[in-house]
């Protein structure tokens, strides 16, 4: 196996052309993408990859981008966002990336705040985006467009197309390539590489800060921890502006000597899965949830012997993996019961990933526990990842030979976490991800951080800055966690935190993520802030409901109708007494309401990183959680 990463690198140029030189003369495709006309899947190489990226830089160099001055990107994963990107790091710019589902108001305040001078965009609801707030961003020189521009916009002087920027940038470089390799050269890891803007879920939007020592530094400590590989293959479907694709799915794979496919769509990532047949997976929660739900499903439909087997292959597949893992002797038996249990049970699901899946990646959320053990008994492990877009984004990764579903594995390399009392800022306990093996066990507080990875701060934000990183230089994550055994857990954010009316500390995040697994629920958000007791509202999963109510022959055809019935509600209201049998008092759900409409970046009630705007869903179904709590004193 090849070193990872396959270079020495300290800032983005240095790993890119480090990489071209590396990928001299071998044929290697390092992108891949379907052409819209032919349908078919086209192969970049490394040498059409670094020429696309220096013409780029040769006509961003030509509009005036210097070192320093930011450029912004607002498009879907595509190999046009590499060119892009690379060539805006070529120049010693900083790329701004936004997601694409922010409506004209954010992008405006984005672009204006940022003060970004030249701005890149892909389809045409994006660059309709763009001419309508470039007068309100004085700042802002060019648009660069990867579509045409409709024939009824006017005013549109100020749009290339990126064809013609990418045709004309070839002549461009090699009249400016002595300036930009200077500029190349002149990189310091301390200069800043990107601008995140985190979507909070109040107020507006900060730009994060991260250089290249933050985001190579932080990349070299967790490839120490992935078993990513030369020759590996990456389906990217997750946002590149999110920090978790664009340094595992783009930097991470580009240094480890895979290739990249694009997926089409997010609608079409299943079928691209069978395309592209990726050895690695890299996803939020949200797609594992999917694919085991499916499964749960088929089961339950079935039941009887195919249950049994079912769970027999669980047990029988969990016990083979983990002695597989800790590189503990198989005994025969157990291994001729994992064969059959594959071939009875687990190689749809391998199939259904392409066939050639060695492991998976989950990060930006809590990945139920059941969920990681159900396909760590198919032989797929999952490993955990946790962090912020502050810290570039990783701090911890979970192990291969010891996995512990429901925590988020051992610090990485270089970093240093502590979990620190809210109350009286005591240090509770830490560990540096050159501790191990530690079986560090703590009471819970809030996660704190130090290390090569923690951001420059706010853009433009001095105030916002200081809260976050104090005088001893720890960020202060906002998220509540412990140590156990030596492994991070996370317990919610603290400002998610529920104060009941009885003074009771209530973290919803767990008891929303134990909900996760529930085939009948989509998505659910706990209420309870200075109430008597908590309440949930339900999202329902409509084919479920649907498939049930044809099942029980329900007349009422209309999803409201049916969620109505007394046959749906019994359903959930058995589900949620089972759950409160086993909950604490303060932690029972006492009530709930079933809603039409899903939690959606669209409708405002979930930021772009799918984390739940609770105030605004409050505001939206505030008649009927009063609903809930009519009559009490």
């Amino acid at each position: 196996m090849s070193e990872n990463p396959l270079v020495p690198f300290d800032t983005i140029p240095q790993l890119f052309n480090r990489l071209v030189d590396y990928h001299q003369g071998k044929d290697q495709t390092v992108l891949r993408y379907v052409d819209k006309d032919s349908k078919e899947w086209v192969d970049i190489k490394w040498p059409e990859f670094r020429d696309r990226a220096r013409a780029m830089a040769g006509y961003l160099y030509a509009q005036g981008v210097r070192p320093g001055d930011r450029v912004a990107i607002l498009s879907e994963n595509r190999p046009e966002w590499a060119y892009a990107d690379m060539a805006t790091q070529l120049l010693g710019a900083v790329n701004v990336s936004l997601y694409t589902t922010l409506p004209p108001k954010e992008v405006s305040y984005i672009i204006h705040d940022s003060g970004a001078s030249v701005f890149v965009t892909s389809t045409r609801i994006q660059l309709r985006k763009a001419l309508q707030i470039f007068d309100a961003c004085p700042e802002l020189r060019k648009i660069v467009s990867m579509v045409e521009v409709p024939e009824d916009e006017e005013n549109t002087d100020h749009v290339d197309l990126f064809d013609d920027a990418m045709a004309t940038g070839f002549e461009l470089y090699e009249e400016f390539e002595d300036a930009i390799r200077a500029n190349e050269k002149a990189v310091t890891p301390d200069d800043l590489a990107v601008l995140i803007y985190t979507s909070g879920t109040t107020g507006n939007p900060k730009g994060v800060m991260l250089t290249h020592a933050n985001l190579c530094e932080n990349l070299k400590a967790s490839l120490k921890r992935l078993r990513l590989r030369e020759g590996g293959r990456h389906l990217s479907f997750l946002p590149l502006c999110h920090s978790f694709e664009r340094l595992g799915g783009y930097l991470g794979t580009l240094a480890s000597g895979m290739t990249i496919s694009y997926a089409r769509s997010i609608d079409t990532v299943t079928s691209d899965i069978l395309d592209v047949k990726p050895t690695v997976l890299l996803s939020v929660p949200r797609l594992y949830e999917k694919i085991y739900n499916a499964v749960s499903k088929s089961v339950e439909e079935a039941g009887g012997a195919k249950k049994k087997i079912f769970e027999w292959a669980q047990r029988v597949g969990f016990r083979y993996n983990l002695k597989k893992a800790r590189g503990e002797r198989i005994n025969p038996v157990l291994a001729a019961q994992y064969k059959l249990a594959f071939k009875l049970v687990f190689a749809k699901l391998h199939e259904k990933l392409g066939g050639q899946i060695e492991f998976g990646v989950s990060g930006g959320a809590a990945l139920p526990k059941s969920i990681g053990e159900f396909f760590f008994s198919a032989g797929i492990p999952i490993v955990e990842g946790y962090g912020l877009t502050e810290t570039a984004p990783v701090l911890s990764i979970s192990p291969f030979n010891d996995p512990r579903y429901g925590k988020v594995g051992h610090i990485i390399p270089g970093v240093t976490v502590a979990i620190q009392n809210p109350d009286t800022n005591e240090i509770l306990g830490q560990l540096k991800g050159d501790d191990y093996p530690s079986s560090l066990t703590t009471e819970p507080g809030e996660i704190i951080a130090k290390g090569p990875n923690i951001m420059k701060g706010y853009w433009n934000n001095p105030e916002a800055t200081k809260e976050a990183i104090d005088p001893d230089g720890w960020y202060h994550t906002g998220d509540v966690g412990r140590f156990d055994d030596g492994f991070l857990m996370i317990t919610d954010r603290i400002k998610h935190m529920i104060v009941s009316a009885g003074g009771k500390n209530i973290y919803p995040g767990p008891i929303e993520e134990g909900f996760k697994h529930e085939p009948w629920i989509d998505q659910i958000m706990v209420i309870g802030e200075a109430r008597e007791f908590l309440t949930a509202l339900v999202v329902p999963d409509e084919d479920i409901i649907r498939s049930y109510a044809k099942e029980q022959g329900l007349s009422a055809s209309k999803l409201a109708d049916i969620l109505d019935t007394d046959e749906v509600q019994r359903v959930f209201q058995q589900l949620f007494r089972s759950y409160s049998r086993q909950a604490a008092a303060h932690e029972k759900i006492r009530d709930f309401r079933l809603v039409l409409e899903p939690f959606s970046i669209e409708n405002g009630m979930m930021t772009p990183t799918m984390k739940l705007k609770r105030r605004v869903i409050e505001t939206q179904y505030a008649e009927r959680i009063e609903e809930m709590y009519a009559g009490v004193i």
